[in-house]
């Protein structure tokens, strides 16, 4: 006698659907709402264009400073993809608000495949959108290198991970949407600034290197640039005294990715 094989609710296979039902979701939206991709990829645009021209006049190629526009590129990428990634927390708020997430939740899938999903095509969505703003590397004086290009892509892909699950941890804790969004702008701002992605870390009082040192995004941008100072010299502007190696850095965003995915999980899969 012969016993049909399916996939049962509950297996692994059956969570792995979930997962990327949600992922094709979030994926959906992302090549749809194309009015909304243009919008998040302007303000790195300019930023490079703009405001990186007008201060490399100002910043001395002398003195071990290359061409500013070199060393805010990678800045400019974490911060193409810091946006949509930490926002993509912001669906998980509005999909409770709008009554979506309570539809999905009586699903007989396990929360945390539903978490994983919305972090897996939030991370996929800002990965994409920091790949299109490589194509303006030429503008920064950054070569057109297929293995550069690749080592950027992985680890614009691990930043956007770790980026992600940080704002599922602010979305799962975090009910209004108004209350959110508040944080979401006061936490932005300042981690991207210290991170190095626009000024150097050297020189900076103790304080403040505590706080860079504390920052996530600051082992986000560093391997970035390490990464294109390889093939642009022009990057390789004064750096701090001690730098960990790139390998450490990768391996402290991947445990902020997991430390964060753990947390966000354990607290969406608690019942209300």
């Amino acid at each position: 006698m012969t016993t049909a094989v399916r996939a049962v609710p509950g297996g692994v296979r059956h969570e792995m659907r979930a997962v990327r039902v949600v992922w094709q979701r979030e994926m959906m939206h992302f090549l749809r709402n194309r009015g909304r991709l243009a919008i998040t990829l302007a303000q790195p645009v300019l930023l490079l264009l703009v405001l990186g021209t007008g201060l490399s006049a100002l910043v001395p190629a002398s003195a071990g400073a290359g061409d500013y526009r070199t060393y805010l590129f990678p800045g400019v990428l974490v911060m193409t993809v810091q946006m949509p990634a930490i926002g993509a927390g912001a669906s998980i708020v509005w999909d409770r608000e709008a009554g979506f997430l309570r539809e999905m939740l009586v699903a007989p899938v396990r929360r945390d495949a539903l978490l994983l999903g919305k972090c897996a095509g939030g991370a996929t969505v800002a990965t994409c959108q920091g790949v299109l703003v490589l194509a303006l590397a030429g503008t920064a004086h950054v070569p057109y290198d297929p293995a550069l290009f690749a080592t950027l892509t992985g680890e614009l892909a691990l930043a956007a991970l770790a980026l992600t699950a940080l704002g599922a941890v602010a979305a799962v804790c975090i009910t209004r949407m108004q209350t959110f969004q508040a944080v979401l702008g006061f936490a932005m701002m300042p981690m991207l600034f210290l991170s190095g992605a626009m000024f150097p870390l050297s020189g900076l009082p103790r304080w403040l290197t505590v706080l860079c040192l504390a920052n996530p995004l600051t082992y986000a941008v560093d391997p970035l640039r390490r990464a294109v100072a390889a093939h642009a010299p022009g990057a390789a502007f004064p750096s701090p005294g001690w730098q960990p190696p790139v390998a450490a850095e990768l391996g402290i965003t991947a445990a902020i990715a997991v430390a964060a995915l753990a947390v966000a999980a354990r607290r969406f899969a608690r019942p209300g």
